[in-house]
């Protein structure tokens, strides 16, 4: 079902980055769009949208409000990468904020909104995943954390079978966000990061390609989109040699 025929979208983690630009991208079309995050003064920004400022770590809260809506679009956004340089560097506290806002809220999501897509016998879920959820990177924590978004999308293509929902991964590469921002405490080691030194994908191409899966015709699932930039690759091999005992 196209988005011609869809009426209201939910999209989390939208304050800044990708969330914003496809709120914004949702609300162009016409969609009621209620958009979710942590901070009030951003989400004020996005004009035609209705805000709801919550953490979604807060699962009775996210779960209520997701129950009182008639949802027929969610845009599972919300994640964070705390301990994203090294899992052996990690606090308890950055393993868990990354494993409940990535992992936990996503599923809660997905459970809130499901019974009424049943119902309708329509509904379209779209998940955020990363490419550090298909390849591997020296990023364990993070990398789980999409990994297992990765595999719920999946799976749920194969629950959802014959109920008319659909469901889409969007897997990107670098993106020019405030991902690093959040997620190293070190200045200098922040901006080590930030600075890639390539031209990064930005929120409006994600956006654009969720419009695409979402506007695509009711026979046709787009099951998962990667994309990153072009002069950003994964895979291959690396080699570390070191002295043998």
């Amino acid at each position: 079902m196209s988005l011609s025929n869809q009426q209201t979208a939910v999209v989390t983690g939208a304050s800044s980055g990708i969330g914003a630009a496809t709120a914004r991208a949702l609300s162009k079309r016409g969609l009621t769009v209620h958009v979710l995050a942590r901070r009030s003064g951003r989400l004020a920004e996005q004009t035609g949208c209705i805000p709801h400022v919550l953490d979604v770590r807060d699962t009775e809260t996210l779960k209520s409000l997701l129950n009182s809506l008639n949802v027929d679009i969610l845009i599972n956004n919300a994640g964070v990468g705390r301990g994203y340089k090294s899992l052996a560097e990690a606090h308890s506290s950055d393993i868990d904020c990354t494993i409940e806002t990535n992992v936990q809220a996503a599923v809660h999501a997905v459970h809130a909104v499901l019974p009424s897509m049943l119902k309708k016998g329509s509904g379209h879920i779209v998940n955020i995943g990363s490419m550090a959820g298909l390849y591997s990177l020296p990023s364990a924590l993070y990398g789980a954390s999409k990994a297992a978004i990765h595999l719920m999308s999946q799976d749920l293509r194969l629950e959802l079978e014959g109920t008319g929902i659909r469901v889409t991964e969007i897997c990107p590469g670098r993106v020019r966000t405030e991902f690093y921002d959040a997620a190293v405490d070190e200045p200098e080691e922040r901006e080590k990061m930030k600075d890639s030194g390539i031209d990064e994908l930005t929120g409006d191409d994600i956006a654009e390609s969720i419009i695409y899966a979402l506007d695509a015709p009711w026979r046709v699932n787009v099951n998962r989109i990667e994309l990153q930039p072009t002069e950003q690759i994964y895979g291959g091999s690396q080699f570390t040699p070191r002295e043998r005992p």
